[in-house]
Order: structure tokens, then C-alpha cells, then sequence
């Protein structure tokens, strides 16, 4: 961690102090500090908006309730992706992953902080991110997208740290060989190859 991740995770902290306190401005900075995060992540275990806003707003309710609870076990992001997840799991049990019809909505979860990347660029990471399974997703989300460690990941996904390496391996190889096909160009080597 660098020293503007101990900072924020320091602040988040005590944001967690004070909503265990019932204060709703901590909730609220909280919220909007997390958001966007959460809806990127999110959209990697489901592309319906319905669900994903769902989720977020479970997420917090538990944290609002359990913020007295937090022990410092994990970073705070950790646990707000951890409990997120497991919520996002219960919605998709519940309601489905069906496609969505409208990308516009899936587009305004997603956050603002990338209009300056390369929209054709994303685009293409998307498409190839299809092709995964949802945990696989989630996966690269967590290491490549929000910048976790593998043992963060276990945590969020309460697994062990060796089947998040399996599923990130199996990830990577995957896209190897989908994304240059997407691009145009034949796959170098075979999905099941090492």
C-alpha cells in the first residue's frame, strides 16, 4: 500500500467510527467516496443496473448497521467490496442475470473518473471480459481494476488465496487468446495451454 491508500483507509476508518455513532454525513461521504467504485466492480459480476443499484444500497445498509463491528481486520475498501459481493451474489440468486436492454442506465453506474481513456479501448476490454465467468471477472476487477492483493481478494471472496490465482491465471490465458480475436487477429496459443 502507498501512503495515499493508508490515508484514505485511515479516513474511511473513522467515517466508520462516527456512522457507528449514527451519524448520516459519514454515511453520506462514505457513499459518494465508494459509488462509483462499487458500480464498476459490480458491473463485472452483473450488466443489469437494476441489480447493481440494488446491491450498492444493500452494501451500505449492512455497513451503516455493522459499522461498529469493523475491527480493522482488512482495509475498509476490502470489506465494503466483500460485503458487496456477497450481496451482489444473493441479488443475482434472487432476480437473475438476464442482459440488460437499456446500456444507457449500465452506463451512468459506471464512474466518470475514465472519459479521458480510450472509449474504443474499453469498449474492447469489455467485450473480452464477457467472455468470462463472473468470478473470473470479479477476479481481474478487484487485482487489475481497484488495485487489491490477492489476499484482499480471498477475503472479499471468501476463498482461498490459491483459487484466486487459479482464476486469475485462467482469466488472463482466456483473454490472451479472445481479445486478439475480437481485434481481428488469430489467438497465438491454446486456451487450456499453460
Amino acid at each position: 500500500m502507498n501512503q495515499d491508500d493508508i490515508d484514505a483507509d485511515v479516513t474511511d476508518r473513522m467515517l466508520l467510527q462516527r456512522m457507528s455513532t449514527g451519524d448520516r454525513a459519514a454515511l453520506n461521504v462514505l457513499y459518494r467516496g465508494y459509488h462509483g467504485r462499487l458500480a464498476r466492480f459490480l458491473s463485472r459480476l452483473t450488466r443489469r443496473p437494476d441489480i447493481i443499484d440494488e446491491v450498492i444500497n444493500d452494501c451500505f445498509w449492512i455497513a451503516w448497521q455493522k459499522a461498529g463491528n469493523f475491527h480493522g481486520d482488512s482495509r475498509v475498501s476490502t470489506w465494503l467490496m466483500g460485503i458487496a459481493y456477497r450481496c451482489g451474489l444473493k441479488a443475482l440468486r434472487q432476480h437473475g442475470d438476464e442482459p440488460v436492454e437499456n446500456t444507457d442506465l449500465l452506463e451512468q453506474l459506471t464512474p466518470d473518473d475514465d472519459m479521458d481513456e480510450d472509449r474504443e479501448l474499453r469498449d474492447w476490454l469489455s467485450k473480452g471480459l464477457d467472455h468470462l465467468s463472473a468470478d473470473q471477472r470479479v477476479v481481474i476487477e478487484l487485482v487489475y481494476g481497484v488495485g487489491h492483493t490477492l489476499d484482499d481478494v480471498a477475503v472479499i471472496m471468501q476463498c482461498p488465496v490459491g483459487t484466486v490465482k487459479a482464476r486469475l491465471f485462467h482469466a488472463r490465458v482466456k483473454l490472451r487468446n479472445v481479445l486478439p480475436a475480437l481485434a481481428g487477429d488469430s489467438p497465438k496459443q491454446k486456451e487450456n495451454a499453460p
